[in-house]
C-alpha cells in the first residue's frame, strides 16, 4: 500500500468534496474552541492542573515575542500563538491511533488502497500552502497599518535603480517565502507519516515507538518555527523602512 500525496475525497457534498484532511482540520478546530471555551469558563484564582499548564505556555510565549518587540506584543502575539497551537494539533493529530489507519478499501485493478477516514491536515499541501499565504498577508496588512502605505511602498519602488532593483528583488522572495513556508511544514510532516506507516507496516508494537517520540518532537519543532518566523518577519515589517535603514548601517558602523 502506498501513501498518497494528495488528499483523499471521503464524501461529497454538492460539487465540493470533503477530504480526509479537511475532517482532520475541521475536528481539530472543534477542538480548539472547546478548550477556549472550557479553560475560559473555568478560570480560577487556584488554578489546577490545566490551567497551569496553559498560563505556563502562554506566559512563557508571550514573554518570548515581548522581548523581541515589547512595542508590537499584543499584535502579533494571538497571530503567532494560533499558528503555534493550530499546527501544533495538526501535526500531533497524525500520531493518534487510528488517524491514518481506519478507512476504506478501494480496489484500483488488482491492488486493494486504503483511503483512511482522517489523516493529519498537515500533509496536506493544500493546508500548508493556505497556512503560508494567510501568514504573508497578515504581515504585509499589519505592515501597512503600523508604517504607512507610502513607507510600505517604499520597500519595493524606488527612483533610484538599484533600490529598485532589489526592490523587485524583495517581491519575489516574498513568494518564495510562501513555497517556503508550506513546503517546510508539508515536507517534514508528510515524510514522518511515510516513515511511521512504513515501519509499522515491518514491525508491531514496541519498534514505531522511537519513531513516534521522534515525530512528535519534530511536529512541535515544525509548529514553533512557523510560528517564530511569522513573529520574526512581522517584526521586520512593522518596523519603518527608513528606521531598517540607520539600524542596519549603527550595526555595520559598530561591526568595523
Amino acid at each position: 500500500m502506498a501513501i498518497p500525496i494528495a488528499a483523499e475525497p471521503i464524501f461529497n457534498i454538492g460539487s465540493f468534496s470533503i477530504t480526509n484532511t479537511l475532517l482532520d482540520t475541521l475536528l481539530i478546530d472543534v477542538l480548539l474552541f472547546a478548550l477556549i471555551i472550557f479553560i475560559s469558563r473555568g478560570v480560577k484564582y487556584i488554578p489546577g492542573t490545566l490551567q497551569n499548564i496553559v498560563e505556563i505556555a502562554v506566559e512563557t510565549y508571550y514573554n518570548l515575542i515581548e522581548s523581541i518587540t515589547p512595542k508590537r506584543v499584543k499584535e502579533i502575539f494571538p497571530i503567532a500563538m494560533t499558528f503555534f497551537l493550530f499546527i501544533l494539533l495538526i501535526n500531533w493529530s497524525g500520531l493518534l491511533p487510528g488517524v491514518g489507519t481506519i478507512g476504506i478499501f478501494e480496489t484500483h485493478g488488482n491492488e486493494k488502497t486504503l483511503v483512511p477516514l482522517i489523516r493529519a491536515a498537515s500533509s496536506d499541501l493544500n493546508l500548508t500552502l493556505a497556512l503560508g499565504i494567510i501568514s504573508v498577508f497578515a504581515t504585509h496588512v499589519m505592515s501597512i497599518k503600523f508604517t504607512g502605505i507610502k513607507d510600505y511602498l517604499s520597500r519595493y519602488f524606488s527612483l533610484n535603480p538599484i533600490n529598485l532593483f532589489v526592490g523587485l528583488l524583495e517581491i519575489v522572495l516574498e513568494f518564495a517565502k510562501i513555497v517556503s513556508f508550506s513546503f517546510r511544514l508539508f515536507g517534514n510532516i508528510f515524510a514522518g507519516e511515510v516513515v511511521i506507516f512504513t515501519v509499522a507496516g515491518m514491525f508491531a508494537f514496541f519498534f514505531p515507538l522511537p519513531f513516534m517520540v521522534l515525530e512528535i518532537i519534530v511536529g512541535a519543532v515544525q509548529a514553533l518555527v512557523f510560528s517564530m518566523l511569522t513573529m520574526a518577519f512581522m517584526v521586520i515589517f512593522t518596523t519603518p523602512h527608513h528606521q531598517d535603514k540607520h539600524t542596519a548601517g549603527q550595526k555595520l558602523a559598530a561591526a568595523v
